[in-house]
């Protein structure tokens, strides 16, 4: 395939020819407060915007509004199309509180999941467990807490990723080195601790919730060493895929060999947790897996990075230092094609996102080689890379932006108008392509707009979800600057009544029996009008 070098010198626009064009920037915005905001993860709305989601230091500075409750906090902004602010959150205790991952629910609200060390206080509900636990925090639509779970062991409990599930429930998977729960080895009941003992140093650990985030079950998976989990899917069959690295030999419940320093490590468990089986992939390096997906032709993808030779069951070859490692394989686990991506000295992939064309969006920062700014050469700067590449892997664009410090690039995602979002922090000065800056480390999300794509036209209305179980969102498909919502049932009477001024309207319909309502959204516009079906809340 061709290999892409990184050239930080040169303006963006002349890195690549040809197939390789770079793509337009739309719009970089950078947000946060004065000292350091990190982000980890981001997700595209409904309303054509995106939530961000990560941890905070930062008082009330720069354009974040809430002061925060201690160390880190989770620090969650919901975004427009624009980039323009919505709605900011911030959660935490007193102690230090990693905000990893947020999904949207099938309720039209959140669920944010990541890890805490701090005590029960204010903010933090629960009493910890030992070092850092599992904290998952349930939203509505409004961004409001419905219900947060603290779970753990005595150890260290790292969480990776939260699945919202088909039945309700949501998988929550990382990393735990915690030994069964002594209150479970003593036969008391401990309904959120660690119920098997580990393995190794670390373990896969997944726990499945349900609905109202009471443990259904949960699985421990590892050997002898470390097994860091990154990333978990459900698949269309009710079944998990687990995926992560390790350097664990066959020991434990791990029956793979390891084939260097650490290698892609996959598991596939069935809907109760139950193991159908589990792969090493790798060579005589270091591998690291970062994100799984499964394709619309029901096979999956294995994103991260490699600095391994052709060896093991590696046989996509590195250009200098470590580079994106991409494997697709079949709902068994075996091969179907790999591919090697080579932008600079060392290439990390965070992100992997399927289009909606079936093409396929890679992410993740490349470390130069060189780069010069004001007659001064600075080695090892980081800039985010988007790679665009077909079904087979195949390079179809490539982007690098960044500014003249550290930016690492957490996630790419495509949003519902065709656009494409970086996210990630940044530790630059405003430069070359950034053109902002609140503090020290910023959330920094840059927009771009595929060339080939063609603009599509907005609805100017629609809501979602429908059918709902509680809240759903009227999503308003142009600009306008005052208006009501009003809420009818089918008989024609009106049951709620209310002002708006943002195109995202939230409207409950919690407290109503099952049914259609016809929700009307009158502007100084024009008057528009959908359906919504309010279903049961029986599973």
């Amino acid at each position: 395939m061709q290999k892409t070098k990184l050239c930080l010198a040169l303006p963006c626009a002349m890195l690549f020819g040809g197939v390789l064009q770079a793509q337009d920037i739309l719009w970089e915005k950078s947000y946060g407060g004065k000292h350091s905001d990190y982000l980890f993860d981001a997700q595209p709305t409904p309303d054509y915007g995106f939530i961000l989601a990560g941890s905070s230091l930062s008082k009330k500075t720069g354009n974040k509004t809430d002061d925060g409750n201690g160390d880190l906090d989770y620090f969650l902004w919901k975004m427009d199309e624009k980039g323009e602010l919505d709605w900011q959150k911030s959660f935490g205790g007193s102690g230090a509180d990693l905000l990893q991952s947020v999904r949207l629910t099938r309720d039209g609200g959140f669920i944010l999941a990541g890890t805490s060390d701090s005590p029960k206080g204010d903010y933090k509900k629960d009493e910890g467990f030992g070092k850092e636990d599992f904290w998952i925090i349930k939203l509505n639509a409004r961004g409001g807490e419905q219900w947060q779970r603290t779970i753990g062991g005595s150890g260290q409990e790292l969480l990776q990723s939260v699945v919202p599930t088909s039945d309700g429930g949501y998988l929550i998977a990382g990393t735990s080195s915690s030994a069964k729960s002594a209150k479970l080895t003593a036969g008391q009941p401990d309904p959120f601790g660690k119920s098997e003992a580990g393995f190794g140093n670390l373990d896969y650990w997944a726990v499945k919730l349900d609905s109202e985030g009471k443990i259904e079950w949960q699985k421990t998976y590892g050997g002898i060493y470390a097994d860091q989990l990154r990333s978990a899917v459900q698949m269309r069959d009710g079944g998990y895929l687990l995926g992560g690295s390790s350097n664990s030999p066959e020991s434990g419940n791990k029956s793979e060999k390891c084939y260097g320093m650490s290698d892609y490590w996959v598991i596939k468990l069935d809907q109760k947790g139950e193991l159908k089986w589990q792969k090493a992939y790798g060579g005589d390096g270091d591998d690291q897996l970062q994100a799984l997906l499964q394709t619309k032709d029901n096979n999956f993808l294995l994103a991260g990075s490699s600095s391994s030779a052709t060896t093991g069951n590696k046989n996509a070859s590195n250009g200098k230092g470590t580079d994106f490692w991409l494997l697709k394989i079949d709902p068994s686990g075996e091969i179907l094609w790999q591919k090697t991506y080579d932008i600079g000295q060392t290439d990390l992939l965070t992100s992997i996102e399927e289009n909606r064309d079936g093409s396929l969006l890679l992410g993740g920062h490349a470390q130069s080689e060189k780069h010069v700014t004001n007659k001064k050469d600075r080695e090892g700067i980081n800039d985010y890379i988007a790679i665009k590449i077909d079904e087979k892997g195949e390079e179809q664009w490539t982007q690098t932006v960044g500014s003249n410090g550290e930016d690492i690039l957490r996630k790419v995602i495509e949003t519902r108008d065709g656009g494409y979002i970086l996210a990630g922090t940044s530790m630059g000065a405003p430069s070359r392509d950034r053109y902002s800056g609140q503090g020290r480390n910023d959330f920094w999300v840059v927009k771009l707009k595929d060339k080939r794509k063609k603009e599509e036209k907005k609805n100017p209305i629609e809501a979602y979800p429908n059918p709902t179980l509680h809240y759903t969102n009227v999503l308003v498909g142009y600009e306008f600057q005052k208006g009501t919502a009003t809420v009818y049932d089918l008989s024609g009477r009106q049951l709620q009544h209310f002002e708006i001024t943002d195109r995202t309207v939230p409207v409950d319909l919690g407290g109503m029996p099952e049914g259609i309502y016809i929700i009307e959204i009158r502007t100084n516009i024009q008057n528009d009008s959908v359906k919504v079906v309010k279903a049961s809340n029986k599973q």
